[in-house]
């Protein structure tokens, strides 16, 4: 909890003012989680701050609320790319991700249970930033993810919005967002390596390095690349798919 307040401060997510006359403050709850691997081992306990989303009002405490991830074809066809052509693929996470989203609208939150300020037991929390539980959190992270990779160079695909690419050649780097997990492929060690500093240098990440676990998919890597598929396999879901325009 101490952990989870840290970051809710540390991104400058809300700031402790008087409620306005007609507005009303949105409650917040603890939701206690365990993580595990791919094997069942537990790897954290998680708390998480989140928003009583369910009495927001569509008009009036937000608008739009859809976001974007990539499909899980277009996962299968970005491995199956890495593998044809030996490229590595490695596997990064934005910590406390929707805490990064800027709210378009004028969203109050009640004090979180335990964490009340003391002598402003009355007050509430005016939101700067998206909040876990908020409706319109998952569309404003995937908007400033969106924004944050267009800045650095990359084109959306526009058949598949959760996959961007940059560059031609051995500087050619894929990227399929699904929520906070971003998988990134390339034809060098060297481009992806500088493709993780400058996500670093915008948001807390974390660095897990090769991928080997993702969306219930297990992909053993070696020294050329993704040895789960092998590339004949990966030749036979690249014709299927069709690719096309979506071709990384």
């Amino acid at each position: 909890m101490i952990d989870e307040m840290a970051s809710i401060e540390h991104n400058q997510t809300w700031s402790l003012v008087d409620l306005p006359a007609g507005q009303r403050a949105i409650g917040l709850k603890w939701v206690f989680k365990i993580k595990k691997d791919e094997h069942g081992n537990i790897t954290k306990h998680k708390a998480r701050l989140v928003a009583k989303g369910y009495v927001q009002r569509q008009g009036i405490d937000y608008e739009e609320v859809f976001a974007p991830v990539a499909r899980m074809e277009s996962v299968r066809v970005l491995l199956a790319v890495a593998a044809h052509k030996s490229w590595s693929v490695h596997h990064m996470d934005v910590k406390s991700v929707f805490l990064n989203g800027d709210l378009a609208e004028e969203v109050y939150v009640q004090q979180p249970p335990g964490f009340v300020a003391t002598g402003h037991e009355r007050k509430v929390l005016k939101l700067h930033k998206a909040l876990y539980g908020l409706k319109q959190a998952p569309r404003a992270w995937n908007s400033k993810l969106d924004s944050s990779l267009l800045a650095l160079g990359f084109a959306r695909s526009e058949c598949e919005h959760g996959l961007y690419t940059r560059g031609d050649g051995e500087k050619r780097l894929v990227v399929g967002i699904y929520v906070n997990d971003l998988i990134i492929t390339g034809g060098s060690t060297e481009v992806i390596s500088e493709f993780k500093e400058e996500m670093k240098s915008l948001f807390r990440m974390s660095d897990l390095g090769v991928l080997s676990y993702y969306l219930g998919i297990e992909v053993r890597q070696g020294r050329r690349g993704i040895e789960l598929l092998q590339a004949a396999y990966a030749k036979k879901i690249l014709d299927k798919a069709g690719m096309g325009a979506c071709n990384p």
